[in-house]
């Protein structure tokens, strides 16, 4: 992959990340019945957003932004830890069933994602040989 592709690739899955995870705040949103302004919506993800960037450039995830175990994992991990630490220090919900909820759901959308990434580039390989 040239350094061009590789760049390109990182800005689609960092953009795709960041999707992911203003879905699950809209989901979240929606299933509690919060409204779904834009605003509001923000008001819910930026937690999540801040510790995902975090992790991304402390991961230097650009290097291998669909890398299921080397960025996929550890970005999740550090997006659930830092997203939850952030909102106990604002004064946000941070109730067990909330942090147990967003850590299967953004298992599933960051990690679940570069499976199915995985997956795709593999059979399009193997369907080329």
């Amino acid at each position: 992959m040239t350094s061009r592709s590789r760049s390109t690739s990182a800005a689609f899955t960092a953009g795709i990340d960041v999707v992911l995870v203003l879905i699950f705040a809209t989901i979240g949103r929606a299933s509690h019945e919060r409204g779904l302004s834009a605003l509001g919506i923000l008001e819910t993800a930026w937690p999540f957003l801040a510790a995902w960037g975090i992790g991304w450039l402390a991961l230097r995830a650009w290097r291998a932004p669909d890398a299921v175990l080397r960025t996929g994992v550890p970005l999740w991990i550090i997006t659930v830890a830092g997203g939850m630490l952030l909102r106990a220090v604002t004064g946000a919900g941070t109730a067990l069933p909330f942090i147990i909820v967003a850590t299967l759901t953004l298992l599933l959308l960051l990690v679940g994602s570069r499976l199915v990434a995985a997956l795709i580039r593999s059979r399009r390989a193997a369907s080329t040989r």
